[in-house]
């Protein structure tokens, strides 16, 4: 791109010649800590006597010490400027899960408001070049502006954005600088000041609690919007989130050629590019195009004297799962800011980090150790920076918009040049329901899919290998051949990343076909993109049906894993149903152990049709009860247990049960300690996933100073709509709240942990026999991993086959024992034969004595302790436990030649064959550890039913195990 034209001329005269809001610019000038915080395009504002400023309709300036706004009162001024100048229009684009409002702001002038519908229109066309000739594209961009989009506070406690956009709109709208003038005629900036709405009001409550009680602990945000927090960015893949949705779709609906994200951290001004590695699907012009901003950014920054603008040293640039990613993986451009955030509306004296003030090659002008700070620095430093990268945008209005086109061209080439020529979603799948759940999350991308309709023959390549696959009829077809190719192999390919690269910012595998337990085809054969096919238009809904006998003597549902299965067995909860315990024969059919079995004098056929239907289920009527050992399947009581220290990832949780409209009680671990007795109302207990030592959850807060409300108050409306509250946020569980939990279990309840939580009942002393392992080597963060049933008659396993893959962060590792806990005794099994005769396969054969041959050693899995020999088990009878009382390792990480599915890996013999999913006997009851984490992020639906098959079958989580009695041998 060339240089910005006549740059200097325009901010030399940036100061208007119009009047200005005299009160207001001395203002501005009052809460900027140092000049060098500010520059001459945002030192001032002005005046206008028909299009009002902030002020005249909030009653206060932006960047006002102890002011923050509500998304009302912003969305209300957005409003005001509407009625006050065809430079603006207001635009509704969703709400939120609660209900609030999500707007998106067009300022331009007035000729290019008017002509907005014509200007989505072009870029429509520029985004699909199948339909639009590289002459027509020039025709259209000689027509066409640029639309830049800022979106403000995704992460709720970061709060200078929604206040900058506003003053931002007004000075775009008024102000007749020759720049903001050069900004207006080349370009259409959409603003969507309040990304997550949710969080922002709740936001501006605990802040307005801590103005109002300065002496006392604020409370800490612990909810943002209805489910996740900081997580709200890592929404890209699994689109679960409203806020995700909302953006997506206004995507495709404008297709902005710039996403501009704004995020406050660190010091005081960094703009994005990425330390590297760069994602690897993305065409390098993006990357190419991320740099160049940038460094307009810092250049023009660097030379007014403004300390500490730099980029690269921050976050890396692979996971595509942020927000933005709506533009980066649809051949926009996506781009964030991270700023010295204000801390809420504070100002007052900051440290920086050593590490944030140390000059190196990215950051020449570091920040100082010591600023006075305020969150009308942060508002000068956000609006500086984003005016200059959009007189850059307006200045190369071209080349941005052919690079746009030249990139949705690429994408359409990408199948006959680079490849693949297509990902296939086989019709055969054993689970419908999941692979359409995959098409409608790639649709929801704007991601065309297609359903070939005959068999077809094609070579797949398998590293130097190549064979002939047949894809059934019906199969799913994702062609690389269109505008968003790019990211549909981002999300379906497999992902590697060097461990000698940075460390990873985020997660590092996301391969969604594993994740989801969904086979898919990586095809590079450009004969499947000739095979007759029909796009599919609408979302893909699985019809069920019950098929079979008329005079049914019962129903079967075989068990595939396809969690509809346990919203079917919620919806007809009072329907008594029972699961097979082995794999079976009925009606000439397979089916697998824990299939659903109904008894026909138990139901009737009307409700199981109308739920089978709709959920996407086979179910076959047979004329009599299949032959095979069955339980009942429970519709259990659940407790899902938050703590008020972090609410982030159990709320993935939330979304998955609600979503498929698994009834559960959300309580705060308070109540474990003060409910009487837990048994009596709940069945089963998940402790959501909660970061901190097992020491730190178990205490909660701190019982120190006051009480410290999340409730609705006159003060703190919002927090009311909030999915819990309470008087005091201070203490957890406590011991009291362990005991009973003891007690629960005793009494026949399941508790479930989940990662890091593990180490609560282990540390505890809930249960025997499991361990968490230290690692010197292993590193494997957020990655995709083999796993194997290891126990196929437990009913966790139910409906799955040999092997699964699972979402592992790096911890933890555990370790199951088979002494009781003790450890030691009979010393680790030597690592091959001693020195002597032969070869490594030979026997050692001491001298001067008859030959006897060494007995065989029992073969056990790492995580696993040696048997004990007589000795030793004589010493430790007291301590050993009874065959149904011993841990049972369900699920097994491969060995380590097959562990890595996606992702990094290293020092992977330090998991290799440790345990996944742990179940624990204790008294009547379970405790079950998962080391992975089965529901994360919207993105791992394939390991959802180990956690639901606990839930059905928790009363009988024993079935299959080593039988008790006298004629039980230990196998120690």
């Amino acid at each position: 791109m060339r240089p910005t034209i006549a740059l200097a001329i325009l901010v030399a005269s940036a100061l208007p010649a119009q009047q200005l809001d005299t009160g207001y610019t001395a203002k501005i000038k009052q809460y900027t800590t140092e000049p060098f915080f500010s520059t001459e395009l945002v030192d001032h504002l002005p005046a206008s006597g028909a299009v009002p400023t902030p002020e005249k309709v909030l009653g206060y300036v932006i960047g006002t010490p102890q002011k923050l706004t509500y998304t009302k009162d912003i969305y209300r001024y957005m409003r005001e400027l509407e009625k006050a100048t065809p430079r603006v229009k207001v635009f509704s684009i969703g709400r939120s899960e609660e209900g609030r409002e999500t707007l998106m702001v067009a300022v331009s002038d007035e000729a290019n408001i008017q002509k907005l519908d014509r200007y989505r229109e072009i870029n429509a066309r520029l985004a699909d070049p199948r339909k639009t000739s590289a002459a027509e594209a020039k025709q259209l961009i000689e027509e066409d502006v640029p639309m830049y989009w800022a979106s403000g506070s995704i992460h709720s406690p970061e709060t200078g954005s929604p206040e900058m956009l506003m003053e931002l709109a007004y000075r775009l709208a008024v102000e007749d600088s020759p720049l903001i003038r050069h900004i207006r005629k080349n370009l259409v900036v959409l603003i969507t000041p309040c990304t997550e709405v949710d969080g922002r009001d709740r936001e501006v409550d605990v802040y307005n609690y801590h103005v109002a009680n300065p002496a006392k602990a604020q409370p800490p945000l612990v909810y943002w919007g209805k489910y996740v927090a900081h997580d709200n960015n890592r929404d890209g893949l699994g689109m679960a989130l409203q806020l995700s949705k909302i953006m997506m779709k206004t995507f495709l609906d404008w297709h902005p050629q710039v996403l501009h994200d704004l995020h406050e951290s660190v010091p005081f001004l960094y703009v994005s590019t990425g330390m590297g590695p760069y994602n690897a699907w993305l065409d390098p012009l993006v990357v190419d195009e991320w740099q160049k901003m940038a460094y307009v950014e810092i250049e023009e920054m660097t030379k007014r004297g403004v300390p500490g603008v730099w980029t690269h040293g921050f976050y890396d640039g692979w996971a595509p799962n942020y927000m933005f990613y709506v533009a980066n993986g649809h051949n926009s451009i996506g781009r964030f800011y991270e700023t010295f955030g204000g801390r809420g509306a504070d100002s007052g004296p900051r440290t920086v980090a050593p590490a944030d003030t140390a000059r190196t090659w990215f950051r020449p002008n570091p920040p100082m150790a010591k600023v006075n700070w305020s969150i009308r620095n942060n508002i000068n430093m956000q609006q500086s920076g984003i005016l200059f990268a959009m007189n850059y945008t307006a200045d190369n209005r071209k080349t941005f918009l052919e690079n746009f086109y030249l990139k949705s061209k690429r994408s359409v080439e990408k199948a006959a040049q680079e490849g693949p020529a297509a990902w296939v979603i086989p019709s055969d799948d054993p689970r419908p329901v999941e692979c359409a759940g995959l098409v409608n999350l790639l649709k929801l991308q704007g991601i065309e899919v297609n359903r070939i309709s005959q068999e077809t023959e094609v070579t797949i390549q398998r590293g130097k290998d190549e064979k002939k696959v047949k894809i059934p009829a019906a199969s799913y077809i994702v062609r690389m051949d269109q505008p968003y190719s790019r990211m549909a192999d981002m999300l379906l390919d497999t992902q590697y990343y060097n461990i000698s690269d940075p460390r990873p910012y985020d997660d590092t595998g996301w391969t969604l076909g594993a994740l989801r337990n969904v086979k898919t085809i990586r095809v590079t054969d450009a004969a499947i993109l000739k095979a007759p096919m029909t796009m599919l238009e609408a979302p893909v809904h699985i019809e069920g049906k019950v098929a079979g006998s008329t005079s049914a003597g019962a129903y079967i549902v075989n068990h595939n894993a396809d969690n509809t299965l346990a919203t079917f067995r919620f919806r007809l909860h009072d329907v008594k149903m029972s699961a097979a315990e082995e794999p079976f024969k009925a009606g000439g059919q397979d089916y697998r152990a824990g299939s659903f079995i109904i008894r026909a004098a138990d139901a009737e056929r009307g409700p199981i049709e109308k739920a089978a239907v709709e959920l996407g289920l086979q179910v076959r009527a047979v004329d009599e009860l299949p032959k095979v050992p069955m339980h009942s399947l429970a519709a259990p009581r659940i407790a899902l247990v938050h703590s008020w220290i972090n609410t982030q990832n159990e709320g993935w949780y939330r979304i998955a049960f609600d979503d498929l409209k698994i009834p559960y009680e959300y309580i705060s671990d308070q109540k474990l300690r003060l409910i009487p007795d837990l048994r009596a109302k709940y069945d089963v207990i998940i402790l959501g996933s909660t970061p901190g030592t097992a020491q730190r959850v178990v205490n909660g807060m701190p019982m120190r100073g006051d009480p410290i409300p999340w409730k609705a108050s006159a003060l703190t409306p919002n927090l009311g709509s909030s999915p819990d509250t309470t008087d005091d946020m201070r203490g957890g569980m406590g011991l009291d709240g362990l005991e009973k939990i003891a007690r629960f279990i005793d009494a026949g309840g399941l508790f479930v942990t989940v990662t890091g939580n593990d180490s609560i009942p282990i540390d505890y002393g809930l249960i025997d026999g499991v361990s968490i392992a230290s690692t010197r080597e292993l590193q494997a963060r957020g990655s995709v991993l083999n796993a194997v049933i290891s126990d196929k008659k437990s009913p966790i396993g139910y409906g799955y086959g040999d092997n699964l893959s699972v979402y592992f962060s790096q911890a933890p590792v555990l370790q199951v024992s088979t002494t009781g806990g003790f450890g030691g005794f009979g010393g680790d099994a030597p690592a091959g034969r001693p020195t002597g005769r032969g070869s490594t396969s030979d026997p050692d054969i001491p001298q001067a004595r008859p030959f006897s041959a060494p007995p065989e050693r029992p073969q056990v899995k790492p995580g696993e302790e040696q048997p004990l020999d007589e000795d030793a088990r004589e010493y430790l009878r007291p301590f050993l436990p009874s065959p149904e009382a011993r841990p049972r390792v369900v699920l097994r990480f491969s060995d380590e030649k097959d562990l890595l599915v996606s992702g990094m890996l290293a020092g992977g013999r330090e998991l290799a064959d440790r345990p996944v999913v742990v179940d624990v006997p204790r008294g009547q009851g379970h405790v079950l550890l998962f080391a992975n984490n089965p529901i994360w992020r919207n993105a791992t639906q394939g390991s959802y039913f180990l956690l639901f098959n606990a839930i059905l079958n928790y009363d009988h989580l024993g079935t299959g195990a080593v039988p008790a009695g006298p004629a039980a041998k230990p196998t120690l």
